[in-house]
């Protein structure tokens, strides 16, 4: 995910809440990175709130956003990065299925037209493996192996758990880490609810937490 001098292309794939995107923007917390989230709206108010993405991080004007594709955007985000360094992390990318399908062919033809002039690291995040999968696998899909490298979340082991534990509660008992693994499954999500609350006998206190 590191910055670069040419161009990257980063898939992150997960269940969701495993800590994919709160990842990302602790990486990234001090230094320039738009993040677009693919929420289910339109395309045009998804673009709405990209170019105001835009001309906040960067402090640059664009056009007026008013009836923008996201292709627009995409391409407008890949000419600038041929002058200066872009980090642009989209996350729930899968969802631009339900948004406009034919996003991925804009960003697959845009992508190869400008990549090899582009100092960008394009990083997108998925948290539904199967669509994930069918976007960068499925040969007959137009951005199939654009991706540069992949990354892949998983959930907590026991051993994490037991790390996580000994920091935050150094006096926990067996039963205690037993019952944090078994209510959370390892997600980071509610490992963090539980640690957040000093809730570190869950077994007692799960009511409180969720």
């Amino acid at each position: 995910m590191g910055e670069t001098k040419s161009h990257i292309f980063t898939i992150i794939t997960g269940r969701r809440r495993i800590g994919k995107t709160k990842m990302v923007k602790r990486f990234y917390e001090n230094r320039t990175m738009l993040y677009f989230f693919v929420a289910r709206k339109a395309e045009a108010d998804l673009c709405d709130i990209f170019t105001d993405e835009i001309r906040t991080r960067l402090n640059i004007p664009m056009l007026e956003s008013k009836g923008m594709s996201f292709a627009a955007i995409f391409k407008f985000i890949m000419e600038l990065s041929m002058t200066q360094h872009v980090t642009l992390f989209i996350d729930e990318f899968q969802d631009f299925y339900r948004v406009n399908p034919s996003i991925y062919s804009d960003m697959q033809n845009i992508w190869d037209n400008y990549k090899n002039k582009a100092h960008i690291n394009l990083i997108v995040a998925g948290s539904v493996n199967t669509l994930m999968n069918k976007i960068f696998k499925d040969k007959k899909q137009p951005l199939f192996g654009r991706q540069t490298n992949t990354i892949h979340v998983r959930l907590f082991r026991p051993s994490v758990i037991k790390e996580i534990m000994s920091e935050y509660c150094p006096g926990y008992k067996k039963s205690d880490l037993l019952a944090l693994y078994t209510l959370t499954g390892g997600v980071a999500k509610y490992v963090e609810l539980f640690i957040d609350r000093k809730k570190f006998t869950p077994k007692k206190d799960v009511g409180h937490v969720l």
